[in-house]
């Protein structure tokens, strides 16, 4: 078994893997992502979380990790060498993936846009582009190939609501649900109205710009904390893979493995 370790801004997403006789996801959750909690913190959460759900740590021969929170890392290396006795495996420049990056700094790419490339590749073929709803909405473009040819960048959901809330004195905090209607009779259905469907019309706007390059028959796979609220309200949207990070970890550290064997 491995434990992959997705580590967002607001979330950490955890996933226990059985490798044989097929990969399978055992089980995986959710915590928030606390930059002051230490290693022996983390530790407690996590290995209690085995223990609820009759994971044997033991069996752990692995732990491989996506991060876009740098100071984080150090806590979760620690943690994993005191604890699980593994050192990790971190995503980052300098590990083989087996994805040819075709942009003009290959370093700048986050390793969670790494990731979502392989998985998304290896589960859908190319040409696909993964969307990706998190602190920022990410479109990663893969060719035909499986080569990453770039993307783009552009605030995500929580980011520009807690910012229209802040900067806006009339403005409530709501909760993001679903509106019964686009023409809201009241503030907190307009709110809900402009940003669940304004997300949704930028993704159609800019992955329709992104077809226009890459042809018709390219797939869209929508990832990511808020993927299952936008993605059914688009109109491009094909498929949503809420767990497509630890997909992507799972095919490195097995791609990885066969590399290593004799």
């Amino acid at each position: 078994m491995i434990l992959a370790v997705d580590v967002g801004n607001s979330h950490i997403i955890l996933g226990v893997y059985e490798l044989e006789p097929q990969p399978e996801l055992r089980i995986h959750w959710k915590l928030s992502t606390d930059r002051n909690r230490t290693a022996d913190e983390y530790a407690v959460l996590i290995r209690n979380l085995f223990r609820f759900d009759d994971i044997d740590p033991g069996r752990i021969e692995a732990i491989v990790i996506a991060s876009v929170v740098p100071p984080l890392m150090p806590t979760l290396e620690r943690m994993s060498r005191s604890y699980f006795g593994l050192q990790p495996i971190i995503v980052g420049p300098g590990l083989r993936t087996g994805l040819p990056i075709a942009m003009e700094n290959p370093k700048e790419l986050g390793a969670d846009r790494v990731v979502n490339a392989i998985a998304a590749f290896a589960r859908y073929g190319g040409p696909v582009i993964v969307v990706d709803f998190g602190t920022a909405t990410t479109f990663d473009v893969i060719s035909e190939k499986g080569e990453y040819l770039g993307g783009a960048i552009a605030p995500g959901v929580a980011v520009s609501t807690e910012a229209l809330f802040a900067r806006a004195a009339k403005l409530p905090r709501i909760e993001l649900v679903k509106p019964q209607r686009v023409i809201a009779k009241n503030t907190i259905s307009g709110m809900q109205s402009g940003i669940i469907f304004g997300f949704a019309g930028q993704v159609d706007g800019i992955v329709t710009k992104m077809k226009a390059e890459l042809g018709d028959k390219t797939r869209v796979i929508a990832t990511g904390e808020t993927a299952d609220l936008i993605a059914p309200e688009t109109a491009t949207v094909d498929m949503i893979d809420p767990l497509l990070t630890l997909e992507g970890l799972r095919i490195i550290y097995q791609r990885l493995r066969k590399a290593l064997k004799p």
